[in-house]
């Protein structure tokens, strides 16, 4: 069972920060990687379907052998993992955003938050920001539409520089010191958000936290594989795969996308 693939799903190409996390922690884990791009973004949609759409990919993965899998989505995450958890047996880690740090190292006492929809009115982040960030404001803001133009191949675009301008303008004006990114898509924009917030604004995302908490599971639960063996990793989506195979190209060569329907 160690030598079994770790199962990571989103619902697009958002998870790749993930994955490239957990990769260069990991080095000689199998790695299965989902995008379920067709139904991207989750944050629109209602509970019940993203419940839906996580049982979808988890059975996806399972059905190729994964030994654990990574709901490398917020809104999946804060949505669906307890309802995963209660129905598969399996060790499952989630992503959640991050308040915490952003509190504790705030010195203006003001975060902000950029996310969906779905992320932001969860019970899991309400539940998070009351336990870390009573001591500060948190500014909060729906990332309408960044999605989209990440799974379109549009990151650099001008609409991006445009809706980027138009959410972050107002959380520097709230005088914000830390910039939480609550999805797994926006990483990517990170050079571009930067352009707007400049140095100064610590920006987080939780690629690094979460590919530690996936090292301590498989730890805890004797799964790591020791074999050391030539590694295989494996990258599906029901989207655009030229899409997919772009970002694998930036930051590593000869990972190979697949498109597949499930």
């Amino acid at each position: 069972m160690s030598v079994a693939p770790i199962g990571i799903f989103d619902s697009g190409i958002g998870g790749i920060t993930i994955y490239k996390e957990i990769h260069r922690l990991l080095p000689y884990e199998n790695t299965i990687y989902l995008a379920d791009s067709k139904n991207a973004p989750y944050g629109g949609k209602g509970k019940n379907k993203i419940i839906e759409y996580s049982v979808k990919n988890t059975e996806f993965l399972l059905r190729n052998g994964c030994k654990l899998i990574v709901v490398a989505c917020n809104t999946a995450s804060t949505n669906a993992v307890k309802y995963l958890r209660e129905h598969y047996d399996v060790p499952f880690i989630r992503v959640q955003p991050a308040i915490k740090p952003a509190a504790l190292n705030s010195k203006t006492k003001t975060v902000g938050i950029l996310a969906t929809i779905g992320t932001l009115k969860s019970k899991l982040l309400y539940e998070t920001s009351q336990r870390f960030a009573q001591e500060v404001t948190v500014v909060e803001q729906v990332g309408e539409g960044l999605v989209n133009l990440i799974e379109s191949g549009k990151t650099n675009s001008a609409k991006m520089t445009e809706l980027l301008n138009k959410y972050l303008q107002p959380m520097l004006a709230e005088n914000i010191d830390q910039l939480v990114l609550g999805c797994t898509h926006y990483p990517f924009l990170i050079p571009q958000i930067k352009e707007i917030v400049g140095e100064k604004i610590n920006i987080l995302d939780s690629g690094e936290a979460i590919a530690r908490q996936t090292k301590v599971i498989l730890k805890q639960e004797n799964l790591l594989n020791n074999s050391h063996s030539k590694v295989q990793r494996k990258f599906y989506t029901n989207g655009n795969r030229a899409v997919l195979q772009y970002f694998l190209d930036t930051f590593e060569e000869n990972l190979e996308a697949e498109k597949i329907e499930f």
